[in-house]
């Protein structure tokens, strides 16, 4: 993916977060959604951005941790709301 094909998917990825805030702006299944969508807009940024697809090693890791502290993150919104 280049840099330029980065932009334009953290694009339609903010636009996508932005039209399901305005669909509905409350609710765990609002909160899961948009955390679903920034945890894609990372690993782009990760990957492309910071270059670590170039390094699969750190790239795997990085995903790991992300992975798990999003979990957490959908987890704590669930907890706290109802679907």
């Amino acid at each position: 993916m280049t840099a330029t094909q980065g932009w334009l998917a953290l694009v339609a990825l903010s636009g996508g977060s932005t039209l399901i805030a305005w669909w509905d702006g409350t609710g765990a299944l609002v909160a899961v959604a948009i955390l679903a969508l920034a945890w894609a807009k990372a690993q782009i940024v990760l990957n492309v951005y910071l270059g670590l697809a170039q390094v699969p090693g750190w790239s795997r890791g990085f995903a790991i941790v992300l992975g798990l502290f999003m979990l957490a993150a959908m987890g704590l919104a669930v907890a706290a709301g109802t679907i």
